[in-house]
């Protein structure tokens, strides 16, 4: 393993840091991506675990591909083009796939620039805030390839079919205020309090029932695909499911009683 993720866990945060400062936690090693799909695969069996925060240590939240291997052809990077679709398809392609079918809310805590793959990585998180040293560009049209890892998925979806055109089709980057007015993240932060906030957010989201925070992420995902009327009795269903909880009956007393709840995620 390469150790890339240092992971911590807390009353149901549970805090992802890319931990390769010297690469500017560059991605794009088959064990780093390894990574990020068995962590996914484990918190989706873990009913404790209510929010995920991600950032990076060092300088960089994540610069994406390693632009030394595409010029030597190596790593991930090499083979016929046969070998380099299979290689996304069955590598860097799990990542999304992964983040996306996770039932938790993910925080991005972008601590600096967030390029290419990093800024795709980015987008696959429900929430983004940033540091005022971050960047953000999808910049992969100026090394002559195209976004290979959902990007003109994630990023239309988020500030638009036009913005995300100028990003792809310039690759300019975007600095953070710029991306606060775009949308593309929800608050700036100084870099001092970014980690500060990023934990007092998720610490909001955590107070909430394990199982009403996973239905509703899950209906907020399959609302981007799916007729009103569909979606309706998803969430007829789902409404059902809520309301014969142990959480939902503690949630209403507690309203009532005018006191805290005390959830058991049952």
């Amino acid at each position: 393993m390469s150790n890339f993720l240092q992971i911590e866990r807390e009353d149901g945060i549970v805090t992802v840091r890319m931990n390769h400062p010297d690469t500017r936690n560059a991605l794009t090693t088959p064990e780093q991506i390894q990574e990020f799909v068995d962590l996914c695969a484990e918190l989706r069996r873990d009913k404790s675990a209510r929010v995920m925060v991600l950032t990076g240590n060092g300088s960089a939240f994540c610069a994406g591909g390693n632009v030394k291997d595409m010029h030597e052809r190596g790593g991930i990077f090499a083979g016929s083009p046969y070998e380099l679709r299979n290689t996304y398809r069955d590598g860097i392609q799990r990542i999304p796939l992964a983040i996306y079918e996770l039932d938790i809310p993910v925080i991005a805590a972008v601590n600096g620039p967030a390029i290419g793959a990093g800024l795709d990585l980015a987008c696959m998180c429900d929430i983004r805030l940033a540091a005022p040293k971050a960047i953000f560009a999808e910049s992969f049209v100026r090394l002559g390839i195209v976004p290979g890892d959902g990007g003109a998925w994630l990023l239309p979806r988020i500030i638009g079919i036009p913005k995300a055109s100028l990003m792809a089709f310039t690759g300019d980057a975007i600095d953070a205020a710029k991306a606060l007015e775009w949308g593309l993240v929800e608050q700036v932060c100084t870099h001092e309090t970014l980690q500060t906030e990023a934990q007092a957010l998720a610490r909001r989201i955590a107070s909430n029932p394990g199982h009403a925070l996973r239905l509703c992420k899950r209906l907020l995902r399959e609302g981007q695909h799916m007729r009103l009327d569909s979606l309706l009795e998803l969430s007829a269903a789902y409404q059902a499911l809520a309301h014969h909880t142990e959480d939902h009956q503690e949630a209403v007393a507690a309203f009532v009683d005018k006191r805290d709840p005390d959830y058991q995620d049952r």
